[in-house]
């Protein structure tokens, strides 16, 4: 008996003919750009000290993107993923965070708990599941104590901290549902697993890889606030590959704007391109610091801010 062709069977024939770009956006965000030799510009090919994740908030990249359920076209000119703050971490929880072949006892290792659940080949539909303590992360004793082990030794992960004792933790859903080629439905859904009430922020990030700052095609995107419907806030992206896109989040969030440049102050010691610089959002919510954020409605990375 033949099989009934299905839905995304309808949508493969549709991408295979080039009716419908089905795969234009997917999950093409790189789950590490940090540390890795894409970003590698040193002389003696040390790539994972080159980069390290400390730099990743604050130092833009040149050729890729990463985050956490994040999504982008194919060249990630354009990308989306969600930032977390459980109101104790030192930095928004914005990408994986792991150890260097040089920091771990058996060589790289990813010191997060994630899961991929489902994706459909056009990627029309994806679910992904992130686990977030809500003690502070524990970074430091992850590079400490992977450090002290020798090769023999087990590695010392994060279920070993206790940060998820007594189930004091967020499972985070983060679901993508295609209605059409360009109309991607976003739910990001949040779930206290522990016995008390716990502070979560939850933030939906939209920026732009930076394609600028290197000499070589100086056109610049731009997010700017657009006029909303009611009950939502609506930002219009404009890429000058795509042309015009608009994304728009449910409940009235307040939205702020900032630069996908490199806090080369931070960093270096040096000076800024621009005062609104990479890391604004993290000086934004966890320092308070609102002179961070651009008080134009107007740049190249925003976030939605969900209290």
């Amino acid at each position: 008996m033949p099989r009934i062709p299905t839905t995304e069977d309808r949508r493969l024939e549709e991408g295979r003919t080039h009716k419908k770009y089905w795969k234009r956006w997917g999950p093409y965000l790189s789950e590490r750009q940090w540390g890795t030799v894409r970003e590698d510009y040193s002389l003696d090919g040390t790539a994972w000290e080159y980069f390290p994740h400390d730099h990743a908030r604050a130092r833009a990249y040149r050729w890729g993107e990463d985050g956490i359920a994040g999504i982008s076209d194919r060249h990630q000119l354009m990308c989306f993923s969600v930032a977390l703050w459980n109101g104790r971490d030192p930095i928004l929880k914005e990408r994986l965070f792991g150890l260097t072949g040089n920091q771990g006892n058996h060589g790289e290792d990813v010191k997060e708990c994630y899961f991929y659940l489902d994706s459909t080949p056009t990627h029309s539909y994806m679910r992904m599941l992130y686990k977030y303590p809500q003690a502070r992360f524990p970074y430091e004793q992850l590079v400490e104590e992977n450090a002290r082990r020798g090769r023999g030794q087990p590695e010392f992960e994060l279920l070993d901290t206790g940060v998820f004792s007594d189930d004091r933790y967020f499972d985070v859903f983060v679901e993508y549902a295609k209605a059409d080629v360009e109309d991607i439905l976003i739910r990001i859904a949040a779930f206290n697993r522990g016995p008390e009430a716990a502070t979560l922020h939850v933030l939906p990030q939209f920026w732009f890889r930076n394609t600028w700052s290197w000499g070589r095609d100086l056109r610049r995107p731009i997010a700017r606030r657009a006029a909303s419907i009611p009950g939502t806030a609506s930002v219009e992206l404009e890429h000058w590959q795509y042309g015009k896109r608009w994304l728009l989040g449910a409940g009235n969030p307040d939205l702020v704007f900032t630069e996908n440049e490199t806090n080369f102050a931070r960093l270096f010691n040096g000076r800024n391109r621009s005062p609104y610089v990479k890391d604004a959002f993290h000086e934004y919510l966890i320092h308070g610091n609102k002179a961070a954020v651009n008080p134009d409605p107007v740049g190249t990375k925003v976030a939605a801010l969900y209290p």
